[in-house]
């Protein structure tokens, strides 16, 4: 089974910017879509920003104008360029991986923290 790590989180302060990387140990060719979710403390996890298999691309509201999100199927990875970032920013960032019949695949996270 493939498995996702992802990497790039780190303290940043407010203004700054993070990218984030998501590495699948196998192909991600066959999985539909890729995204990014965030879980802040105390909060419910959320997306963030979507990429499908033929490159489209959506965002939450809160990552809109800010962040990017692109995949490379050749390297099995997708990034999520985050800018402008802002205190509420802060979260654990997760990568995840659907094909649209099986579950879906995370990654363990990896911790944002933007400082005001």
């Amino acid at each position: 089974q493939v498995q996702l790590v992802e990497s790039g989180g780190g303290l940043v302060q407010a203004g700054g910017s993070l990218r984030l990387s998501c590495a699948a140990s196998g192909s991600i060719v066959r999985f539909n879509v890729m995204a990014w979710y965030r879980q802040a403390p105390g909060k419910q996890r959320e997306v963030v920003a979507t990429v499908t298999s033929s490159g489209s691309t959506s965002y939450a509201d809160a990552g809109k104008g800010r962040f990017t999100i692109s995949r490379d199927n050749a390297k099995n990875m997708v990034y999520l360029q985050m800018n402008s970032l802002k205190p509420e920013d802060t979260a654990v960032y997760y990568c995840r991986a659907t094909t649209g019949i099986s579950s879906p695949l995370w990654g363990q996270g990896t911790q944002v923290t933007v400082s005001s």
